[in-house]
């Protein structure tokens, strides 16, 4: 059964890792796929068409339709020729996978502005110049999907990854708005922190036992894994699900918890310093533990 027959896909950053295996399986359930990758290292850096050109080849060897796109989601330009490269050689578009990103990593007191600037640009700006370019058809048509991806790295926290984590974050903060704002539109926007092996995961350090023991965990979980919770999510089925946050672990699926209260204290004459001392006592027991994503997920994965 193909739960996306007919259905128009963008997948951005498709030629490898995750996303290829995102492209492959939309293809597979019936979506005809512009499969957009640069071709570029891990850092961003350099470009080879021939990446994305071999993804659309192993699709059409399948039996499914496809058509390369080599351009970078960090001009917003190129997400809205995307858009018309989707419309101009299949007539519609139903599915955006924001997926492409790249790493920089540092240590805060070592990342430089370029840093900064260059993964704040690829994932942030990239997947809000997608929705921008999509939103606009998507809301005439009164359908369609938008499919981000975040990390545990901007839900809860890794080492040397300030850009990274706040660009994944900040994905999720547009993921929610996105959410809001097309509703009554019938088009709904998620997020997915994927946990698979990668080119991008192959960079973290294996200086200690216990990272080298993190990276051996990871190293079970196919990339092939997340594409199923994609296929899902872009379904007719998904019509309902909305504003959610994801996850993909091996064969696990987490739904992650979203910011609300959890407490609060009033005081009728207002706050001073010396009170908000007492305060702190009062709601300590409440705080979130600093802890990195591989403290949180701490147990093997289930694959």
């Amino acid at each position: 059964m193909q739960n996306l027959k007919d259905k128009v896909a963008i997948v951005t950053g498709a030629g490898r890792g995750i996303g290829r295996g995102i492209a492959l399986l939309l293809a597979k359930e019936g979506a005809k796929v512009v499969v957009n990758d640069l071709g570029s290292e891990v850092d961003g850096t350099g470009t080879d068409v021939k990446v994305a050109e071999q993804v659309v080849q192993e699709i059409k060897n399948l039996g499914g339709d496809a058509i390369a796109n080599y351009d970078s989601v960090t001009e917003f330009e190129n997400a809205k020729k995307m858009v018309k490269v989707a419309l101009e050689h299949f007539g519609r578009l139903d599915i955006v996978v924001n997926n492409a990103g790249i790493l920089r990593d540092r240590m805060i007191f070592n990342m430089s502005e370029e840093d900064w600037d260059a993964v704040i640009a690829v994932h942030l700006k990239g997947s809000f110049n997608m929705t921008r370019a999509a939103a606009p058809y998507f809301k005439e048509q009164k359908s369609g999907r938008f499919i981000n991806f975040t990390s545990t790295s901007g839900l809860i926290g890794n080492l040397g990854q300030a850009n990274y984590a706040a660009a994944k974050l900040g994905i999720v903060g547009l993921t929610k708005s996105t959410a809001i704002d097309m509703a009554r539109y019938n088009v709904t926007a998620n997020a997915i922190a994927p946990f698979a092996w990668s080119r991008m995961v192959g960079t973290i350090p294996t200086e200690t036992e216990a990272q080298k023991d993190r990276v051996e965990k990871i190293k079970k979980m196919s990339p092939d894994l997340i594409a199923p919770m994609v296929a899902y999510l872009a379904s007719d089925d998904a019509a309902d699900i909305s504003g959610q946050i994801f996850g993909v672990r091996g064969k696990e699926i987490i739904l992650f918890s979203q910011p609300r209260p959890i407490r609060s204290a009033y005081n009728p004459e207002g706050w001073t310093v010396e009170g908000l001392a007492n305060l702190k006592q009062a709601f300590k027991a409440d705080f979130t533990p600093l802890q990195t994503s591989g403290q949180v997920f701490h147990w093997d994965p289930l694959v």
